[in-house]
């Protein structure tokens, strides 16, 4: 089955990976049309009704959250295979917090263990992991206790949100950074060079940050 991106221009901002319907659509500028051949249509059936369950459930729970890692790289960068959704939530000044997670991962079917949001709450780590019941994906919810940047998008023919392209790109410099040995951030280094090139980023602003973060001298070696 042949996956199509449709070609970007001026007049139409957006972007299509096609797949007998729409996946995704609502975007920066940037693409100049890219096709891949991937698997049967079977995985990528259970993909998207997985990340429809997800948008739905989050869409719902009143919380203020946006997808990030791989589902984000896809959107503004180029389309990737992924075994995990990851998902911000912003907890800053959110009330009950546990209890609407909670409902937005069981609409969405998976496994919940509300002792795993306590314990990524109180240990400072911040980051708990879901399981489909009735598929192999993952959720990761990165509890974000500053508010993050994010823009809205459609996929899997929902309207929802994504981290901002410069939050993920400063959010992938950081984990190269701490991936060792460096060989291991491959896919990191690629995500980024998709995203500064097919997103409108705002460039400079992500230097001004990288520096603070240590992390410029990345930055720079993948742009050079």
């Amino acid at each position: 089955m042949r996956v199509c991106v449709s070609a970007r221009t001026a007049s139409e901002p957006s972007i299509q990976v096609l797949v007998r319907r729409s996946f995704w659509r609502g975007c920066g500028s940037g693409w100049s049309g890219v096709s891949a051949v991937v698997g049967g249509d079977g995985w990528l059936d259970v993909f998207y009704g997985f990340v429809r369950r997800l948008v739905e459930g989050f869409e719902g729970s009143g919380l203020d959250y946006a997808f990030t890692g791989a589902l984000a790289v896809s959107f503004y960068g180029v389309p990737r295979t992924t075994s995990d959704v990851d998902v911000m939530v912003a907890v800053a000044g959110e009330v009950d917090v546990k209890t609407k997670v909670a409902g937005a991962l069981e609409r969405a079917g998976l496994e919940v263990d509300l002792h795993k949001v306590d314990v990524a709450l109180e240990s400072g780590y911040n980051i708990a992991s879901f399981k489909c019941k009735t598929s192999p994906y993952t959720v990761d919810v990165i509890f974000s206790r500053e508010q993050f940047e994010k823009q809205p998008g459609t996929v899997a023919d929902l309207k929802t949100f994504f981290q901002s392209p410069e939050g993920l790109v400063l959010a992938k410099l950081r984990m190269i950074k701490a991936t060792l040995p460096h060989e291991r951030a491959a896919k990191d280094k690629e995500d980024v060079k998709a995203v500064l090139t097919f997103a409108n980023v705002d460039v400079e602003a992500v230097k001004q940050q990288a520096k603070k973060d240590g992390t410029l001298e990345i930055l720079e070696n993948l742009t050079a």
